[in-house]
Order: C-alpha cells, then sequence, then structure tokens
C-alpha cells in the first residue's frame, strides 16, 4: 500500500502527463490522420495503436524501473482510450502489449486485467456514439432532481454516466485484485475511502483529458475544412461567372451571320463553345499562362467579330518567360470584358485592347490596357460599387483567395485616356511561397 501523500502526488503528476502525452501525439500529422480517419484500414490501425503503445509501454517500463514514480504508468486509461476509439479486438491487444513490461516485474495479473478491460471499453465504445466519446467528460451533471426529470420527461440510457459508471467501476476492481493479490497487478490502493474516491476518479478524468485534447484539435479541423470547402465553393462560383449580356449578344451575332457569312457564324459558334466548355468544366485552380492566353483568343476573336476589326483592335506584349508561370483559371477575361464593355464600347470608333506580360524577379506582373474613355482614377471597390468593375472585383476576390497577402491588383484610369489594371502575384508553383 503506497503512502497517501504519495498517492496524492501521484494523481496531481499523472493529470500532468496524461496532458502532455495527448499533447504531444496531438502534434503529429499522422497521428491526426489516423486519429480522425472515418474509415482505416487494418495498416492505419496498427500503426494508430503503435502511436499509443510506444510511449505508454515505455511509461510502464519507468514506474518499474524508477522508485516512487507511479505516474508514469497510464496503461489503464490508455487501454480504455483504445478501446473506445479503436475497438475491442486492438483495446486487447494493446491492454496485452502494455502488461509486457509488467510481467517481467512478476505483476502476471496484468495481461489478462488488461485484456478483459479492453474488451469492456471497445464493446461499450460500439455502444456509444462516436459524438458522445468526443464530448465524453467526467464532470457530468450528476444532480439527481434533473436526472430523474429529465428521464421522466423522455427514458433514456444516459451513456456519457454509464461510460463513466464502467471506467470507475473497472478502477474499484482493479484496486480490489491489487489489494487481494499484492505485487502480482498494479494500483494505488489508499487507506483512506476518500483518498480512495479520488483514484477511482482519477481514471476517467485522464481519460476526459485526452479526449478533450483530441477532440478540441478535432473541432479546429472541422473548421478549417469547412473553411477551406467554403473557399472553394466560393472560389468555383467566381470563376464560373460568365456576363448573361455576353452570352446574348454573341448569339445575336451568330444568327446575323448564319445567311450571310455561314462559315464565320461557325467559327464563332465553336470558339462560344471552348469558353463554355471551360467555364463548366472541372478545371484545375491554376493553369500555365499560355492557356489561360488561349482561353482570351476564343473570347476576343468573337468581341471583334461582334465589334469588328476596325473597331476593336488586339495588342499583345508578352514575355515568353512567363508562359509557363501558372495563374489563376479564367483571369484575364473578366478583365478583358471590362475593358471592352466599359472603355471602349462607348467609344464611336472602339479602341486597342493591349495584354502584357513580364517577370520581375521572383514575380509576374500582368496587365490588361485598353486606350477607351475611361472610369476615373479610383480603387476597383469603388469602381465595383459603380457597376463598371464587377470583373475588376471578381478578379481581386479570387486573387485574395488564392494568395492572400503575397498579390497585388491595383486599377489606373484616366478620363478620355484609358484603363490601366495591374496584377503581381509570384512566379513560383502556388503553395509554396
Amino acid at each position: 500500500m503506497a503512502d497517501d501523500k504519495l498517492i496524492l502526488i501521484t494523481l496531481l503528476v499523472k493529470l500532468g502527463v496524461a496532458a502532455a502525452v495527448a499533447s504531444a501525439l496531438a502534434r503529429s500529422r499522422t497521428f491526426q490522420r489516423l486519429l480522425f480517419a472515418e474509415r482505416r484500414r487494418r495498416r492505419q490501425t496498427a500503426a494508430l495503436v503503435a502511436f499509443f503503445l510506444v510511449p505508454l509501454t515505455l511509461g510502464v517500463w519507468i514506474r518499474i524501473a524508477v522508485p516512487n514514480f507511479l505516474a508514469a504508468d497510464i496503461s489503464f486509461e490508455a487501454v480504455v482510450l483504445l478501446g473506445l476509439l479503436v475497438g475491442p479486438e486492438w483495446a486487447m491487444l494493446g491492454g496485452v502489449v502494455l502488461s509486457v513490461p509488467a510481467l517481467f516485474h512478476h505483476e502476471f495479473l496484468a495481461l489478462p486485467f488488461n485484456a478483459a478491460l479492453g474488451l469492456a471499453a471497445g464493446l461499450l465504445g460500439r455502444f456509444v456514439e462516436t459524438e458522445e466519446i468526443w464530448s465524453f467528460t467526467p464532470f457530468v451533471d450528476l444532480s439527481l432532481y434533473r436526472w430523474v426529470r429529465r428521464n421522466l420527461r423522455q427514458p433514456r440510457i444516459d451513456r456519457q454516466i454509464l461510460l463513466l459508471v464502467l471506467i470507475v467501476a473497472m478502477e474499484m476492481i482493479r484496486e480490489w485484485v491489487a489489494h487481494a493479490f499484492p505485487h502480482r497487478l498494479f494500483a494505488l490502493v489508499a487507506g483512506q475511502w476518500w483518498l480512495a474516491a479520488l483514484v477511482w476518479l482519477s481514471a476517467p478524468i485522464v481519460v476526459g483529458i485526452a479526449l478533450k485534447v483530441w477532440n478540441a484539435l478535432r473541432i479546429e479541423l472541422k473548421l478549417e475544412e469547412q473553411k477551406r470547402l467554403l473557399l472553394e465553393a466560393r472560389l468555383d462560383a467566381l470563376q464560373r461567372q460568365i456576363n448573361p449580356h455576353f452570352l446574348f449578344n454573341t448569339l445575336n451575332s451568330i444568327a446575323s451571320l448564319v445567311r450571310m457569312k455561314p462559315e464565320l457564324a461557325r467559327e464563332m459558334i465553336v470558339k462560344l463553345a471552348n469558353i463554355l466548355r471551360a467555364l463548366l468544366k472541372d478545371h484545375d485552380t491554376y493553369v500555365p499562362l499560355s492557356e489561360e492566353l488561349k482561353f482570351t483568343d476564343d473570347y476576343l476573336d468573337i468581341e471583334v467579330v461582334r465589334f469588328g476589326a476596325g473597331k476593336l483592335k488586339v495588342e499583345k506584349q508578352i514575355d515568353p518567360r512567363t508562359l509557363g508561370v501558372l495563374v489563376p483559371s479564367i483571369l484575364l477575361q473578366p478583365l478583358i470584358e471590362n475593358s471592352i464593355k466599359h472603355g471602349l464600347e462607348p467609344r464611336i470608333h472602339g479602341g486597342t485592347v493591349t495584354l502584357r506580360s513580364r517577370l520581375e524577379g521572383d514575380r509576374v506582373l500582368i496587365e490588361v490596357a485598353d486606350d477607351g474613355v475611361g472610369m476615373g482614377n479610383r480603387p476597383a471597390s469603388a469602381l465595383s460599387r459603380s457597376g463598371a468593375g464587377i470583373g475588376m472585383k471578381n478578379v481581386q476576390e479570387r486573387l485574395e483567395v488564392l494568395y492572400g497577402n503575397q498579390a497585388r491588383f491595383s486599377v489606373v484610369s484616366t478620363p478620355g485616356r484609358g484603363t490601366l489594371v495591374s496584377i503581381e502575384i509570384p512566379a513560383n508553383l502556388p503553395g509554396t511561397f
């Protein structure tokens, strides 16, 4: 029987050991992936169990080898966690492995007890819902009045209390066996009832600490995943936007060309189909600039036919070194559309759209310029509110989603002289900056 002061110190240190081990395991990306996987293959489950067994089996050995360092042994709680999280078979196997150092210390009851504990915890884990396991806490509502009132309204099995009772009961059984068969099973055997009660309650608290640490991480990862999915949905919606007026005007132009210039009408239909296919397919977030320029060529060819080659001209000043740089897909078309609609279309004699690209160190600068009527020297946010810069706002939002503060977006517009939209983004692969 251990000294009462030693038991109190052991219980306090044990809580710290449990929090430290749970936090250390939570830092491993591999452990996170294995622990939170909805379905695991046998090899993955074995790897997850190994994450538990390697440090905690060492803890059992330290408890045996180092005098009075009893808090290093949290094998009881580890077996309970394995049963709840991975099932009875693996929990029994884990209990057997954790008992190996104890067997060498002549604690021969450790193996059958751990195996029985793993079976009981595993069967309970299958009975309890997954969310109830993750939300487990030993500080449940123990108000008898509220418990009776709640169950009178809707009788049900309170699995949280059932889980708490099972852990406490198994700890009580372990203490009884250790007291009945000294040196054959390790347990903290207290001489006073209040201290024994603390020992019994320490087991569910240790289990609850580990589950709370991992559940906090689980919730954080879920929130990050939801945020990622939301950004992907938002980005996909932005990518798939296309001005309905463009479709209406293009179809009208095709209709007017069908009889007089059927070949030209056919070319426009093919180019329009290419544009719609690019907008509707599940394309990559990033594409080489050369591929993005091919998409804009189809769009510009349609616009040249609509406005006439004499009214709309296109110039390109593309640095060949930038053609392989990855850029957000469908990046330029909204800017070109904005230049034509709000810059050149109001002019009687039309004008020119100029596309430029060049490398500046480890960044690429892309510009879309026109010599149209201009929109005033205002920021893109103000232009979007006026209805003249929806395309620019679209592009700006996508750059913020994809690059954060790594991208620069600027608009300079002079009345009567035109508008210049500049985009500066990293020239290396996305995700490596």
